[in-house]
Formats: structure tokens, sequence, C-alpha cells
């Protein structure tokens, strides 16, 4: 019995080392199934994945710490409750290289906020110094260039993301955790998602592939290696990925892109529209077969809106013949189209489909910090002045600045930087790029020219 066993044992053990025994050194994993090349990834991956970069930022933020009320006695009663220390601190995040020539890269706003310094390293390990042209915080999107002329930069090319399905395959590649590139797949879960953030302008690209920290700015390609999105946030505890990535669609970044490129910062689009989602339990009452759209509620007097023919009780359900599928999309899309920019409006209004055609105002509190400009106008705040004269408008000055000390003020009006005019936001920041060492402002102030020089 005792040899039966013994046998026993020792055929399993060899089936078990035949079983992991390594394959002979001449035999490999077959190329090809039933006569077809096995599906792969990787040729897509190796055209596209160098235009995907890792960026490194250093800075300080202004950190208020509350001093309790027990101690407050301590300190004398003129301590105010509320203490602001500058704390250090280093992040790291993700890019996309979306113009090789000129070495632009898209990537998140939160990624770079605050940031005094950032770090752009390639693929192939070269690292270079990037420069904030412009970003948007509302929209979570930045636009970095590259401060030194580099050779041989992969730009990836860009999808529709209008055209985008439910089930499309979608690829995620960045950073997560500083591990370097990471590259993870799924498909799109779901299409203009909304309501992570109230205060902001939503339209996410929902997708199962895994996106942990780290992967914020980079991208969503789909398998034609075409950019689809920049991936932006994450839902799930302790920022660990649960199959719920959001990114922002790509039509939605370049027009943010296009417009910080001319104009140096976004030129919020303004319908002039209040309203809500258009639910079920309001399709019904109404007598509406669709069950998308954005239900108007109110139309502003002067407004695009109103200038359009809309009226209180009309369905949004399409902005330039695309579907939309919430007021929150509807939101977003206006928003980021930017002011000026011709739209047309497909409108539901009583069982009647009609075509509206109106041109975006310009929302009044878009604005940018000067400092994303030149470090001499650090506490100025700046925005388009349309009206006459054209320029940049400083709306407001923090007291004790740079700005403030060299004589800024609260509604100037910027018309001219060292002999050259100026009329927006892109004019100031094409003079300001290299850096000149006397900065000679004209400035209309009180319906007065004068000039401010700072060196």
């Amino acid at each position: 019995m005792m040899k039966k066993s013994l046998l026993a044992m020792s055929i399993a053990a060899l089936t078990l080392g035949a079983a992991f025994s390594p394959l002979p050194s001449h035999a490999a994993l077959p190329q090809t199934v039933n006569g077809e090349a096995m599906p792969s990834l990787a040729p897509m991956l190796e055209k596209v994945s160098p235009a995907v970069v890792s960026i490194a930022v250093e800075g300080n933020k202004v950190a208020k710490q509350r001093i309790p009320e027990a101690f407050r006695f301590f300190f004398g009663p003129n301590i105010p409750p509320e203490q602001a220390q500058e704390r250090p601190f280093r992040g790291l995040g993700s890019g996309v290289i979306v113009d090789a020539d000129k070495g632009y890269i898209v990537t998140n706003h939160h990624v770079i906020d605050d940031a005094d310094q950032i770090r752009v390293q390639l693929k192939d390990g070269r690292e270079y110094d990037a420069t904030l042209i412009g970003s948007d915080e509302m929209s979570d999107i930045a636009l970095l260039q590259l401060e030194e002329e580099a050779d041989n930069l992969t730009q990836i090319p860009l999808a529709d993301s209008d055209e985008l399905r439910v089930g499309d395959f979608a690829v995620a590649i960045g950073n997560p955790f500083g591990l370097g590139q990471t590259v993870t797949s799924g498909i799109i879960s779901a299409l203009g998602r909304s309501g992570l953030n109230l205060e902001n302008f939503e339209n996410f690209i929902q997708t199962d592939a895994a996106i942990n920290s780290g992967n914020s700015g980079g991208a969503l390609v789909n398998l034609n290696g075409e950019l689809m999105g920049i991936n932006t946030a994450i839902l799930g505890p302790n920022g660990g990925n649960v199959g719920i990535g959001f990114a922002i669609p790509v039509n939605m970044a370049k027009s943010l892109v296009d417009q910080i490129i001319e104009y140096g910062s976004v030129r919020r689009g303004m319908l002039g529209v209040t309203g809500r989602e258009l639910t079920s339990e309001l399709a019904d009452a109404f007598g509406l077969a669709t069950k998308h759209g954005a239900f108007v509620s109110q139309v502003m007097p002067e407004s695009a809106a109103e200038e359009a023919g809309l009226e209180a009780g009309d369905i949004i359900v399409s902005v330039n013949g695309k579907s939309i599928r919430s007021f929150g999309e509807l939101r977003a899309k206006i928003a980021t189209l930017g002011a000026g920019k011709p739209v047309t409006l497909g409108v539901i209004r009583d069982g009647e489909n009609l075509e509206m055609d109106t041109t975006l105002k310009e929302a009044s509190q878009t604005q940018t910090k000067a400092d994303n400009l030149h470090k001499a106008l650090t506490g100025a705040e700046l925005k388009n002045h349309d009206t006459k004269p054209a320029g940049v408008e400083v709306t407001a000055i923090e007291e004790g600045s740079l700005a403030a000390r060299y004589g800024l003020r609260e509604g100037d009006v910027i018309v001219g930087l060292n002999r050259h005019k100026v009329e927006n936001l892109g004019d100031l920041r094409k003079l300001l790029e290299d850096k000149p060492s006397v900065l000679a402002l004209n400035i209309v102030r009180d319906n007065s020219s004068l000039y401010l020089v700072i060196r």
C-alpha cells in the first residue's frame, strides 16, 4: 500500500514538473490563430504613447489655520481668527502633446495650480521646463509650452468626441502614482456626465479604463490612436480606481485651448437661460416623446437666448447639430464654445421642432491672474476690455502686491506695451513671451493716457 502511494506521488510530481517546465528555447507563442494575426494594441501605442508626458510641479500653497478660542487669549485681542501660512508642495500628473512644432501640452488645471516650477518628462527620458500659457479652473484645462525647442516630438491626432458612443473601446495613458507611463483599457461607460461639482462646467466621458492618482491630464484614446479626452477625475474611495473614471471631451478641450492661444484666457460664452434637466415626469407633462434635453425655465433680457427667440418652456435638444442629453451638458458646451461664436439651437416648442440661430455673448466673470503672464504683474487680475478703448482691464489688485507697488490700479485698461498695441490678453501674452527686462505699459485711467514703467 505504501509503495502504491509513493508511486502515485512520483507520477503526480512528474506531471506537475512537466506542466511547469519552461518551453524549449526554439518554441514561441503563436503569432496567428486560424491564419489571422493575434489582436494587440501594441502597434497603436508605439505611435501614440510618445505624445503622453509626465509632469512634476513644485510650488507654495497658502494654508489657513484656525486658532482655537481658548488659545487666542495668549496672542492678544487683535489676533485674527485664522493664520495664513505658505507651505511648499510637490505634485505629479500627466499631459498630452497637441502641437509638436510649438511644444504645446494640454493638462488639467488642478495639476499645475499654484505651481512655481513645472517640469515635463518625455517618454524617452528627456526633461524640459514648461511655462503656463493659460488655464481655466472651471473646466479644469491648462495649456503649457516647453521653454526650450525640442526635436522629434510626437503630437496626438484628435478624434471627434461628439461622435463617441457608449461601448466604444477606450485606452487610458498616464503616469499613475509616479510609476511611469502606464496603459489601461476599457470601454466608454457613459457620456455627458455632470454633477460631480455643480460649480464647474462638466460634460464628462465616463470610462472603466483604470484611472488612478497621477493619471490626471493624460490621454484617453480610441483604437485608432486618436485623442478622445483628457483624463481628469475618478470616483472611488481614497483615490483608488473602482472602474469609474472621467475625461474631458477633446472637442471641449480644443475649444478652450484655441481661446487660450488666441486671447490668453478663456472667453466664456453665455446663452442667458436658466433651467433644469428634462425628467421623465416633465417630458410626460409636456407630451414629449424625447427624454433627453435641457428644459428652459427663464430667458434673461438682452441675452443671446432672447435674440434667438427662445422662450420659457422650450426644450433645447441640440447645439450646432449635436444632440445634448441634459442641462449640465448644455451649460458646459455653451460656456466652452467661447464668446462671439455663432450657434444653432435645436428646440422643441409645443411638440414642434425648431432651429434658432444666435451669437454667444461673453460672461462677465471671465478673467485671468496676471502672474500667469509676467511675475512683475503678480497680484493683478485681468480680463479683456471689449468696449472702447479695446485692451486689457485690471479687474482687481491685491493690496501690497508687486502690481500694486508698481502703480497699477483697479479699472486701469492696458492698451499698449513697449510701443506695441494691446487689444486683448492674447496680444499681451505674446508681447511678454520674450520676458522683456523693462515693461512700459500704456494705461488708460479715468479717460487719461499714461505710462507705467516696470523694471
